[in-house]
């Protein structure tokens, strides 16, 4: 069994959850998740050109079509079937994913291999039940579907980073063209001559038209610049303003419902069969409009970690959902009674400025209003985008990027900056080259739809594998049910290809490119690490032929493998022949779980004799820990040390593989006692930023506790040479390898090697959790041939 897997937990500790806990994340939810879908009603009717509608029949068939999408999509099948597939609370498709790794062994990075064959040991006996299950023996069988998954996984995430930039340059230009009408019947008044009127209508037509776009792009980089501030904040100022807005459109939606009741005939599901019956290609472009509805129900799934699964239901059930069909209904109803009587009259701002037309500046609020709802509707998928980046960084399918955790309550709220200001850059681009809101419209539709598609083929996966009885079947229900109602918003979607929607097939091929070309190239590095390791035989009984003598103090060798000696380290004592009186050979490896528990997250073991003192640490984090922004990093793991020392003859509480024992250890151990002295300056190596710089640090020493009768002389002895090693100083070592392709490779494993290099090289480095001290930093250089 690979170490890095060993017994985690499956029950992390999370406090019960009140009532008054629940009120407030769900206020808080309302400022960043379910701000894309309270602003849907901006551009869903609104991207339509009415030119294209036949009859205002038809409009009721297209509410038809809204009611039960939203009924159907993100109240039945995520709030209360996707919801049930969280991973320990956290959500997206790698939450799917790393379920799936863990029910069907359908790893395939290089911590994953043995992951589930102890996931199921430690669930207990029904989980063995389920290993042999039909379903499962077909999926962990053949190779080919390992990377199926994973393919489809990635895809879903390239997915969700692409909403994250379309969504914020089609809320935020939405709202800038109802400023856009705002202002050019605002303007007509300061003048009573009619001729003067007329010129002021001209000059308002040129001069307007021009406006929506540097106020969108204003709006956008303010947007941006607010997520340094993390989640917590951000949904604590938006909240108000995005329940100001529901309570605003669906007040009016129901005066429109009260003045125009025969819209709630069409809930009735026979429109929306009508409307199928007669479908052409005209009308089933107008499917790819109505799809923007449901915009943000992915990101209700992917946000599940920054909240909590009850908080975002019940916000949902109780206050969006209701709010949004009467604000539909009421601008289908306006939209089907005024069809006609003016090219904007699909837009929200005529249903609503309409109702308000004796009182102007009620017509300004609302203006007003839609800008700062179209800020905060863009959030949702900002904050998605995050949550996808720091997974996929996690399990090794991502460049390395700063992450920034924003809450110590709320592990899931994140900030990235890097791919912060990379939405914004692209976001803008968008914005300033399409400079169209049915195009942008048409991109953001089909990232909805194809994001929700990857999401119903994974949750069917999990039904299969998770539920005993009937899971097959009922996994092919869910799949026929959800997917085909999917796969005609698709199709409709396609039909727009050339009209914006390509432009999101592009950019999820260059996400694609960099997330397989990363994993390819990371998966190749430890391949190569784990062929040419060298043995502690070598290191220990052949190094003295080379005249290899043991130093005063502590050296850390980090390393990807967790058996064996790292070849960059044998290179370096084969030039320097000189290592030191105490090894650590530390290795971070990363699990398909959200978390994993202090108490359970270093693995400690011993390589070889005791005289060699040459021990390995693995510390095993989910792609939600934080684990590696730890300051206190290194205390830590030498007062582990010392716990497995005063345990190791245990048997009973250590785990045997190939190199020998290890123990399973927290955080906080009591072998060795930690006295906390004063500070001091030094000059460290800040591995993510790349420079060395000036950081005040404490000062810690280990003495060993007072006599106990428990305590033989020997584990005594070792203990206090563990702590005269660190008297004496630490050094580190790192390896920087380089990939370089073998000739006569084909084209396809040259170029995924070139990508992983240019991304290596221009990425941060890899963060080690330690602030390095510069002196005592030691790296080795190698090359990879593969």
């Amino acid at each position: 069994m690979d170490p890095s897997l060993s017994p985690v937990s499956s029950h992390y500790a999370i406090k019960k959850e009140t009532w008054r806990h629940t009120v407030v994340l769900s206020f808080q939810s309302l400022g960043v998740v379910y701000g894309r879908l309270s602003t849907t009603p901006l551009y869903a009717f609104g991207s339509i050109d009415p030119c294209h509608i036949k009859s205002g029949q038809q409009i009721y068939e297209l509410f038809s079509f809204v009611f039960w999408t939203l009924t159907i999509i993100p109240l039945l099948k995520y709030a209360f079937i996707v919801f049930k597939a969280d991973d320990n609370g956290e959500g997206g498709t790698f939450a799917l994913y790393s379920l799936l790794c863990r029910r069907a062994n359908v790893g395939l990075l290089p911590s994953d291999t043995s992951a589930t064959e102890f996931m199921h040991q430690e669930e207990g006996t029904p989980s063995k039940v389920k290993v042999e299950s039909r379903a499962r023996r077909a999926i962990g069988r053949y190779k080919i579907s390992h990377y199926l998954l994973l393919l489809l996984s990635l895809l879903g995430s390239c997915l969700i980073i692409c909403d994250g930039i379309f969504t914020p340059a089609l809320s935020v230009y939405s709202a800038t063209s109802n400023l856009r009408r705002s202002l050019s019947k605002l303007a007509p008044r300061f003048t009573s001559s009619e001729n003067a009127r007329q010129s002021v209508d001209k000059l308002c037509e040129m001069t307007l038209s021009v406006i929506p776009v540097p106020v969108a792009c204003a709006i956008l980089v303010c947007l941006f610049m607010l997520q340094r501030y993390g989640t917590n904040r951000i949904g604590v100022f938006f909240a108000p303003i995005v329940i100001v807005w529901l309570l605003f459109i669906s007040g009016f939606g129901l005066y429109n419902i009260i003045h125009h009741p025969q819209i709630l005939w069409a809930t009735s599901p026979t429109y929306m069969f009508r409307f199928i019956k007669k479908i052409d290609i005209t009308s089933l472009k107008l499917l790819s409009n109505i799809v923007l509805c449901i915009a943000g129900s992915e990101a209700m799934f992917a946000d599940l970690g920054h909240f909590s699964k009850r908080s975002i239901k019940v916000t949902f059930i109780f206050l969006v959902y209701p709010a949004l069909v009467l604000c539909y209904a009421g601008q289908a109803a306006f939209f089907s009674k005024h069809l006609g009587s003016s090219d904007d009259v699909a837009h929200l701002s005529e249903s609503v400025t309409h109702i308000i037309n004796c009182s102007g500046h009620l017509q300004h609020v609302f203006t007003i209003l839609s800008l700062f709802a179209s800020l905060v509707g863009s959030q949702a998928t900002i904050t998605a985008s995050f949550s996808i980046i720091n997974q996929c960084q996690a399990l090794a399918c991502f460049p390395r990027v700063k992450v920034i955790h924003t809450s110590d309550k709320v592990h899931g709220q994140v900030y990235v900056p890097d791919a912060n200001w990379m939405l914004m850059i692209l976001s803008l681009s968008i914005l300033i080259g399409f400079r169209d809101i049915s195009a942008i419209a048409n991109a953001t539709g089909l990232a909805i739809i194809c994001g929700m598609l990857v999401t119903t083929c994974l949750m069917s996966l999990i039904i299969a594998l998770q539920w005993e009885k009937n899971g097959v079947s009922l996994s092919v229900l869910f799949l026929l049910f959800f997917g085909s109602i999917e796969a005609l918003y698709l199709s409709s979607c396609f039909l727009n290809f050339t009209k914006g929607a390509w432009c999101i097939v592009v950019l999820s091929l260059i996400f694609m490119t960099i997330m397989v070309s990363w994993h390819y190239g990371t998966i190749k590095k430890y391949e190569f690490d784990v062929e040419n390791r060298v043995t502690v035989d070598w290191l220990t009984d052949l190094s003295p032929g080379l005249g290899v003598s043991r130093v005063p103090g502590i050296g850390f060798i980090h390393t990807n493998i967790v058996t064996g000696i790292p070849s960059f380290f044998s290179h370096f004592i084969t030039n320097l022949p000189a290592f030191h009186q105490v090894l650590i050979l530390l290795s971070f490896k990363s699990l398909p779980a959200a978390y994993i528990p202090k108490n359970e997250r270093y693995l400690i073991g011993r390589i070889g004799h005791k005289e060699y003192k040459i021990y390995r640490c693995i510390v095993r984090y989910g792609y939600r820990d934080h684990v590696r922004d730890v300051n206190d990093f290194e205390d830590q793991i030498i007062s582990s040390i010392g716990e497995f020392v005063t345990r190791e003859e245990r048997h009973d509480e250590s785990l045997i593989v190939q190199e020998g024992r290890m123990i399973i250890l927290g955080t906080n151990g009591n072998a060795l006692v930690p006295i906390v002295g004063g500070e001091s300056c030094q000059q460290v190596t800040d591995i993510e930023n790349q420079n060395p710089t000036h950081t005040k640090r404490k000062k810690v020493r280990f003495v060993l506790p007072e006599s106990s009768p428990k305590m033989n002389s020997s584990v005594r002895k070792e203990l206090q040479e563990l702590v005269d090693a660190r008297e004496s100083g630490t050094a580190y070592f790192l390896g920087h390898s380089h990939l370089k392709v073998r000739k006569g490779s084909n084209l396809l494993k040259q170029f995924l090697v070139m990508a992983y290099d240019f991304l290596d090289r221009n990425c941060r480095e890899t963060p080690i959790g330690l602030d390095i001290p510069h002196a005592a930093l030691l790296e080795v250089g190698m090359v990879y041939t593969i």
